[in-house]
């Protein structure tokens, strides 16, 4: 455990920083994962699950938790293997 008033201060707001950064890079990944999922198997909700994924990652994108083309790059391929199906 830190000592110095600061290093203890830092620990409190890394703690919440990370939890509250949770709360929306953890809703980015499993969609982005459910979305890959469900085109693979051509399920009949995959467009739902790719709209909800690509809603996501922008939201984690602009929050700056993933990089811009990190995102860009995962919603094109749910867009091509979204068009592959025909939907």
């Amino acid at each position: 455990m830190a000592n110095i008033k600061s290093a203890i201060k830092r620990i409190k707001t890394s703690a919440k920083k990370n939890k509250r950064n949770g709360l929306v890079l953890a809703p980015a990944k499993s969609a982005y994962k459910k979305a890959n999922k469900a085109l693979a198997n051509s399920d009949e909700k995959s467009l739902e699950m790719v709209k909800t994924a690509i809603k996501n990652i922008d939201k984690a994108k602009s929050k700056g938790l993933i990089h811009k083309n990190k995102a860009a790059r995962q919603k094109q391929k749910l867009q091509l293997k979204l068009n592959k199906l025909g939907k």
